[in-house]
């Protein structure tokens, strides 16, 4: 039989593990289990991570029985990749194994006044002060604030860093340490990828940078070290899979960077989950962004490899706009039935629907933004503002593409798309229509998955994998072309623009006090707008 290789892929609202054939690329079985979010306070996310790791164990086991059951030999898995929710920020004990606090999610707010002293101690007030370094605005999205937080507020975080028991990581760093031994052992690493996200990582050098360190205060003996996305971190040491070396690690939307095989400079993906995520392969240069899109590492395919870069833009609330439409409003009673309710208008009749639930991030990054419903008369009725719920979506997508086509100098002509919502036909018609470009779905939808397997396979040492251009396997897919005339897409995008300008400035933050360093703790004040609460964050489209 072909060699096989398995995927885990930690995201932000389930874990799964996948098997894949390592010569053809098909998905062979998979197991997956949701994760719960906790908001104990408004605008702050956690999860556990204890049910995090103990997710990854249940998927890799049940996968694994499930293997069995079809007489398929599990000694056929010849590596395993990691692929996860980036910037989710853990700190946990080397020598107990435990968490000192519960992670803190990439949607999460609470660090919203942190980041407003930190932009105020930049000279001229810049929140692009260390974009030179790191490609990223100083933002509530990346790790280094999140950590910041857990050193200025949590007591237990404080002592374990005095007494040289703390470490800090990503998800994959957690799930790496945790599968290769643990307190027993465990590699404490990470990827370029994933490192690129968290503010301390330069993006040139492509290590850990005592300038971006000293800037947040924060103890290099804390990080990980930093290796490439395909090469051989440690092997398991637990679980079925016991001997199996973990080869592969990608923050997910590099992974699917890699998953639909956009290795060449210029070609684009789209992502479409709880958020949005478009990420541009530039080749072996960084391309600094001058129209609010992010420089990030795209990959780096072995230890000998130069990385690739890649221009990314983030969109906070994509497929959680459907989740929030049903757990808060009751308009829909499942997220499939959105595209039915949506079809039956087939228009927003002028509503438009700007769901700033965590702010706006690419290309605004405007923390301070919360949701709107505009355009609303007594027509308006529930499937328009599911309709506007789908528009918002693809409008969002076209500001990332305006944005990267400016900064690329080179217009995008087609789009590749994957993630859970792309299987809402309505809602890729509508993205062709609002972008006038064709928008490509592959028919194999596990891409981020794919691309942890691809990175895990081709590693030193494993080999079963081949990233040859000639090589790599040919994936059918589904095309939507624009149907509707510039004019009426431009109008409007024209009004969806208005509308975004209309939810700004709705949230104020006032300091409480302040940690060791000043910086103070947050009060969040939002007497209006549209904001989630619990469950609504969580999706699994």
């Amino acid at each position: 039989m072909d060699p096989l290789v398995g995927a885990i892929d930690q995201g932000t609202s389930s874990t799964r593990f996948l098997v894949f054939n390592a010569k053809t690329a098909q998905l062979i079985l998979h197991h997956q289990v949701e994760i719960n979010q906790s908001f104990p306070k408004e605008g702050w996310v956690e999860e556990d991570p204890r049910e995090i790791i103990q997710s990854v164990y249940e998927c890799i086991e049940k996968t694994c029985e499930k293997l069995s059951q079809r007489n398929i030999d599990i000694g056929n898995i010849k590596a395993v990749g990691v692929t996860n929710q980036r910037e989710t920020t853990l700190v946990w004990d080397k020598h107990t194994g435990e968490p000192l606090y519960n992670a803190i999610v990439w949607l999460d707010l609470r660090t919203q006044s942190t980041v407003e002293r930190l932009i105020d101690k930049s000279p001229g007030k810049n929140k692009n002060h260390l974009r030179h370094k790191t490609g990223l605005p100083i933002s509530t999205y990346f790790s280094a604030v999140k950590l910041r937080w857990l050193l200025d507020n949590v007591e237990t975080v404080q002592r374990a860093v005095q007494s040289g028991r703390a470490i800090f990581g990503t998800v994959d760093s957690w799930i790496i340490w945790c599968l290769t031994g643990g307190r027993n052992g465990g590699i404490h690493c990470t990827d370029v990828t994933n490192a690129s996200r968290t503010m301390l990582f330069n993006i040139h050098t492509m290590d850990w940078d005592h300038e971006l360190c000293s800037y947040f205060d924060i103890p290099m003996e804390l990080l990980p070290k930093v290796k490439s996305s395909s090469e051989i971190y440690g092997w398991m040491k637990t679980t079925t899979l016991e001997g199996v070396p973990i080869s592969g690690c990608l923050g997910d939307q590099s992974a699917a960077l890699v998953g639909q095989m956009c290795l060449e400079d210029g070609q684009t993906k789209n992502t479409y989950g709880t958020g949005c995520f478009m990420l541009q392969n530039t080749g072996n240069k960084p391309v600094m962004s001058e129209h609010g899109l992010l420089t990030t590492v795209a990959y780096k395919l072995g230890t000998d490899q130069p990385p690739c870069y890649a221009l990314e833009g983030s969109v906070a609330i994509a497929g959680a706009v459907v989740r929030w439409l049903k757990d808060n409003m009751g308009i829909i009673q499942s997220s499939a039935e959105i595209e039915k309710l949506a079809a039956s208008a087939g228009t927003s009749y002028g509503c438009y629907f700007v769901p700033a639930f965590s702010g706006l991030y690419a290309p605004y990054w405007e923390p301070s933004a919360r949701g709107i419903i505009c355009g609303l008369t007594q027509f308006t009725n529930k499937s328009h503002l599911a309709f506007a719920a789908l528009e918002a979506v693809c409008f969002q997508t076209r500001e990332i593409l305006d944005a990267m086509n400016m900064d690329s100098g080179v217009p995008v002509v087609q789009l590749q798309v994957d993630g859970g919502m792309t299987a809402n036909r309505l809602l890729m018609q509508l993205q062709a229509d609002i972008l006038g470009v064709s928008v490509v779905k592959p028919s194999m939808s596990e891409t981020t998955a794919l691309g942890a397997a691809m990175a895990a396979g081709a590693a030193e040492g494993v080999k079963v994998w081949s990233l040859s251009p000639s090589d790599l396997p040919h994936m059918t897919s589904e095309k939507y072309e624009p149907q509707i005339n510039t004019d009426e897409s431009e109008f409007r995008f024209a009004r969806w623009k208005k509308a975004v300008q209309r939810s700004m400035n709705w949230e104020t933050t006032e300091p409480a006090g302040c940690g060791d360093n000043g910086l103070a703790k947050e009060v969040n004040s939002i007497p209006w707008g549209l904001s989630p609460s619990p469950p609504s964050v969580r999706v699994d489209l």
